[in-house]
């Protein structure tokens, strides 16, 4: 038989298992798999038939380690999933002549300030946005715009950042929240304004081949109470006709930005029922997403990524109609686990994955935490229909036993 064609796959050293296993374990179902990562691989190591150890966010390092997994192996694509690495890894494979959607689009689509700047260039519906970079600015901002306003950093991801502001009143101390991950950013270290888009939030899931773009799921989104945009849950149903609606926006974001190929996970909010673009990620979305959607359409979002890097049509022909849903696992306060455990289970259940173990601690964004530092883990459910996964998700976190002794 003729050899597999090689998929090089640049990740986070810090990548869980417990949310990217899938997608290394799918690519590498079709593709031999070499790897950069910025430590020795652990849990990847069965997956793969080489690596480099390489800082992903250097580009001289991760175009050196290119260069030398290419020496060794005929590449027939590069790809990543992890959001940091999305412009590198769009000039790695540039570098190497290999298929990849324009590192200028990626920019674009990492910099939400230019998005929104394309958004409206191409007559996308999103939200009034400004960019400030002291509270002063922030302010000036807020009152053109009209309260309530969302302050987030320019580019980051997982929510991180990311308050809702009411008043004037409220206003420093949102800034100093958002601006302390903002400045983790070495790309855009600024806050962006924005006006609060009144609305359920959704997810697009879409796929991008040589220009063309398909909406192939949208994904019903749980958030925390506000002021923070934590997400708690998700849900993927094949037949949701919501995706008819939101389909045109998202497709519309993707195709603005410049994005001509690979996965994104396009945000969403329904303002009377009509879309409004929040951001679009030029990757596999987090939390288990990809997952789902495999659950409920059989669609193979990573398999799709790694088809597309190669410069081959994806396999996009839906073969289940079903529905998943994902409940992510949160404390009610910080402090030290205990005890957690599920004490049942179900045929519905198609898996529960804990993050913490007895003796770790867990620290909640109000504590200064994140949606990394604070989470529990997650179950995963399945049903014939979205609102039946999403009740079995809600019924079987009852049955979770925690104890956390508070800090």
């Amino acid at each position: 038989m003729p050899a597999r064609p090689v998929v090089l796959v640049v990740i986070a050293d810090t990548d869980p298992e417990a949310y990217r296993g899938y997608c290394l374990e799918q690519v590498a179902a079709v593709y031999d798999v070499v790897l950069i990562t910025g430590s020795e691989p652990t849990w990847q190591r069965p997956h793969l038939i080489d690596y480099e150890v390489a800082d992903p966010g250097d580009q001289a390092a991760l175009s050196a380690a290119g260069r030398a997994l290419a020496a060794r192996h005929l590449l027939a694509g590069v790809m990543t999933w992890t959001e940091w690495y999305l412009v590198p890894v769009a000039r790695l494979a540039r570098q190497l002549g290999l298929p990849t959607t324009a590192p200028e689009a990626m920019q674009g689509c990492r910099n939400k300030a230019a998005s929104r700047t394309l958004f409206a260039r191409h007559g996308v519906p999103s939200a009034a946005s400004a960019s400030a970079a002291t509270v002063a600015e922030a302010a000036a901002a807020a009152e053109r715009i009209g309260y309530p306003v969302v302050l987030k950093p320019a580019s980051h991801a997982a929510s991180i950042g990311v308050i809702r502001v009411d008043h004037r009143a409220a206003l420093d101390d949102a800034f100093a929240f958002a601006s302390r991950a903002a400045e983790r950013s070495t790309e855009n270290p600024r806050v962006l304004v924005e006006g609060y888009l009144d609305g359920p939030e959704v997810s697009v899931e879409c796929v991008s081949y040589r220009g063309v773009t398909a909406a192939v799921a949208v994904t019903r989104k749980t958030l925390s109470p506000p002021p923070l945009f934590e997400e708690v849950a998700h849900s993927v149903d094949a037949a949701d006709p919501l995706l008819t609606t939101v389909a045109p926006a998202a497709t519309a974001a993707v195709q603005a930005l410049g994005i001509t190929d690979g996965v994104s996970h396009v945000e969403v909010r329904l303002v009377d029922g009509r879309p409004r673009l929040i951001e679009v990620n030029g990757r596999i979305a987090g939390d288990m997403i990809g997952h789902l959607v495999h659950l409920a359409t059989g669609i193979d979002l990573p398999r799709a990524a790694a088809d597309i890097a190669c410069g081959r049509a994806p396999n996009l022909a839906p073969t289940r109609t079903s529905a998943a849903a994902i409940r992510l696992l949160y404390p009610d306060t910080s402090g030290t686990v205990a005890e957690l455990h599920l004490d049942d289970a179900w045929p519905w259940l198609e898996r529960t994955v804990f993050q913490r173990r007895p003796g770790e601690k867990v620290l909640l964004s109000q504590d200064g935490g994140d949606a990394f530092t604070a989470r529990l883990g997650y179950l995963i459910t399945t049903g014939p229909t979205g609102t039946l996964a999403q009740a079995r998700a809600q019924a079987a976190q009852q049955h979770l036993v925690t104890d956390i002794v508070p800090n």
